[in-house]
């Protein structure tokens, strides 16, 4: 069942067209995949899904009702939350403050959002430094903090832009295992991802963007076979299995 799409979706700069009539699919309880070479036009369509920019034209469906013209305000408090390519946290407050500023998002309290956040850290493995200033975290930490931070807006979808960005090898297998808890725990998620070994193990479903259009949409071992993503992305067949 549907419970995010982009349909038809453009989204142009000054006469230079970076979504090019994309649609896109996110289904409930599942992870899609949005892959394709830097300047595809990927987090420009995640921008126009999460409200950061309007559309030029085209729709943006969540749950059956049209919010294309919606702010990342609204959206968020409806139920959609984001992380962005580049991590920055507000490095003079704790790690727990910065988690309850997505908290107030939902909360009708002080002590709710407080709640809320400590629950998101506790998932995040955070939570033990919770008082740490949020500055003196390391890159890998920075990325668990903004997940918490978009968790504890208790959101129903989570879209993810390169989560895995500067991550160690140590590191990036420990955001992997956070991302299918966070799938488990009932939360639908749409991520970007340049880490091929990495899409292709936890998604459901992947769709495959060049020069803002979409080219191909289906399983990963599908993708990892198609001859037109392999031409203009891939490289290379990969072996899923192998993930």
């Amino acid at each position: 069942m549907s419970i995010l799409k982009a349909v038809d979706i453009c989204k142009s700069f000054q006469g230079n067209m970076a979504v090019d009539h994309a649609s896109l699919n996110v289904e409930k309880g599942k992870i899609t995949g949005l892959i394709g070479a830097n300047g595809a036009g990927k987090t420009t369509l995640f921008n126009c899904m999460s409200g950061y920019y309007h559309a030029t034209s085209g729709r943006i469906v969540y749950k059956d009702t049209e919010v294309q013209h919606k702010t990342a305000q609204q959206l968020c408090h409806m139920g959609i939350a984001r992380t962005f390519q580049i991590a920055k946290p507000f490095g003079m407050l704790s790690v727990l403050e910065n988690a309850v500023v997505g908290g107030f998002n939902k909360a009708k309290s002080r002590t709710e959002a407080y709640d809320v956040a400590l629950d998101s850290l506790e998932l995040v493995g955070l939570a033990d430094k919770k008082d740490a200033l949020a500055l003196l975290l390391n890159t890998g930490e920075q990325r668990k903090l903004e997940l918490a931070r978009a968790l504890a807006t208790k959101p129903a979808v989570l879209l993810l832009d390169e989560v895995m960005a500067g991550l160690t090898p140590t590191e990036s297998s420990e955001m992997i295992r956070l991302i299918a808890r966070i799938k488990e725990s009932g939360i639908t998620i749409l991520m970007i991802e340049h880490i091929m070994p990495v899409i292709m193990k936890l998604s459901d479903k992947i769709y495959v963007m060049e020069r803002g259009k979409m080219i191909a949409e289906g399983l990963p071992e599908e993708i990892a076979e198609n001859p037109k993503v392999i031409e203009s992305y891939l490289g290379k067949a990969l072996e899923v299995e192998a993930c």
